[in-house]
């Protein structure tokens, strides 16, 4: 199934100024799409741990974009000639989640830091001024739906070099990503391993992330996306080329040997069975999911075994009942400081424990405040793709929009299973996605001047 190349909303123009109006598709060398585009390509195409010398994590170069994109949007709140028109929002949220965070950084401070958990305060803060400059320029700045494409093109393109990267590894037992190198870049820390899992002579591998878990979910986040251009791309030979890459992604992500990984594919791709499919595309999907596990007891015998053991005797699993023998600490941590918590960032696993738990870590270190803060960031981001595919009767959009919202159900449910905050190619994954919340309820708005309108390009 294809749809029109031009997107019929694109075609308005766009209000600049007082009775000053110019084309949405505008051909320009740098946007707020290309610089996104840019941040999306480096966070998955470069191993995670390579960063520019003398810098924390948060220089990776990915990140760095983020920090140039939140200057950016300041820029443009601050100028009136930049200052796009029209209510957004995703703003509240961001605002409501940095209030938060600012809250709970102060409540650290009051209460007397050591040098590194103030050092790991201070890295946090960066690394939320990073989020927050993807998360509003891409819900801002992006333009059309024309350029909202391109961006996600890339993003499924990139997923599935890193699926691709993660396949060699496991395969071959050669960590390719070791080569993925730029001069003038640094590795702050090792690669991750090739980690056996269980009695079965099997191994983990996490493409270009930082750990399994991590390249896991951002696949499972990835895959509806992989499945939306093999179905609704222009032409037969782009869409067959989105399946090839919608298929490495999917098979790539049992090899993390995850359960989490498995869950949050399951679970986004229920989202897009509810939300988005007829059931034409639901018995293809059967028919297709059936070919990628023979592939996958092709290529690596006793995966799928392993996968099965992992949930028939999670029980008996020490990485479960690790988690269950947190719980004492965070109930002591959590009554001592029950409203802002400890300070961002300052539940440190070298000096205290490793938490797998985003929404418990988010408990203790922000307090309910932190944790009511990010559950309505996610309630707002479902809740905005949700009006996005209420207001459309587009096939291609509805898809789209339930995208959108099954990433935030993966976010929401893999929270619970690691620190998924902790990791930034996921977190940096979901600020994009969030972002596009934002922009499909922009586009779909029924005011013209709220639907066209835009962060202020950089170049003509």
């Amino acid at each position: 199934m294809t749809t029109a190349a031009v997107h019929p909303t694109d075609l308005e123009p766009s209000l600049i100024a007082p009775r000053t109006y110019t084309t949405r598709r505008l051909r320009v060398r740098l946007d707020a799409a290309a610089v996104v585009s840019l941040m999306v390509f480096l966070l998955y195409a470069l191993p995670a741990t390579l960063i520019v010398p003398g810098l924390t994590f948060a220089g990776r170069p990915a990140l760095i974009v983020g920090l140039v994109l939140f200057a950016w949007w300041v820029l443009a709140r601050l100028s009136p000639w930049l200052l796009m028109v029209g209510p957004q929002p995703l703003r509240w949220a961001c605002l409501f989640y940095l209030l938060a965070f600012m809250l709970s950084y102060l409540a650290g401070v009051l209460r007397g830091l050591p040098t590194l958990e103030a050092n790991a305060q201070n890295f946090q803060l960066l690394i939320t001024a990073e989020f927050l400059g993807v998360v509003l320029m891409a819900a801002d700045g992006i333009p059309n739906w024309q350029r909202l494409r391109g961006v996600l093109r890339v993003f499924v393109w990139s997923g599935g070099f890193m699926a691709l990267v993660g396949i060699i590894q496991s395969v071959l037992a050669f960590d390719i990503a070791q080569y993925l190198t730029i001069p003038g870049l640094e590795l702050k820390s090792d690669l991750a391993d090739f980690q056996l899992r269980g009695d079965s002579g099997l191994f983990r591998v996490a493409g270009t992330a930082t750990h399994y878990i991590e390249f896991s979910t951002v696949m499972a986040m990835a895959v509806p996306f992989g499945l939306h251009f093999a179905r609704f791309a222009e032409h037969r030979a782009t869409r067959y080329a989105f399946g090839c890459a919608t298929l490495l992604m999917a098979g790539a992500l049992p090899m993390a040997i995850s359960r989490t990984g498995v869950v949050a594919l399951a679970a986004a791709l229920v989202v897009m069975f509810i939300a988005a499919w007829d059931w034409r595309m639901r018995y293809n999907m059967l028919f297709v999911g059936g070919a990628v596990i023979s592939a996958l007891v092709i290529l690596r015998p006793g995966l799928l075994g392993t996968l099965k053991a992992m949930f028939l005797w999670a029980g008996e699993d020490p990485s479960i009942e690790g988690r269950t023998q947190d719980y004492d600490h965070v109930a002591a941590w959590f009554s001592q400081r029950p409203w802002l918590g400890r300070g961002p960032g300052t539940l440190i696993p070298d000096l205290y424990i490793i938490l797998d738990n985003q929404w418990l870590m988010t408990l203790i270190t922000g307090g309910l405040v932190g944790v009511f803060a990010l559950a309505a960031f996610h309630i707002t981001c479902i809740s905005l793709a949700t009006v996005a595919l209420r207001r459309t009767d587009r096939v291609e959009d509805r898809h789209l929009c339930a995208a959108l919202i099954s990433a935030q159900v993966v976010a929401v449910l893999v929270g619970l299973t690691f620190d998924s905050f902790s990791f930034t190619t996921f977190s940096f994954t979901l600020a994009l996605l969030s972002g596009l919340c934002g922009a499909v309820w922009r586009f779909t708005h029924p005011a013209r001047t709220v639907r066209t309108s835009t962060v202020n390009r950089l170049g003509g």
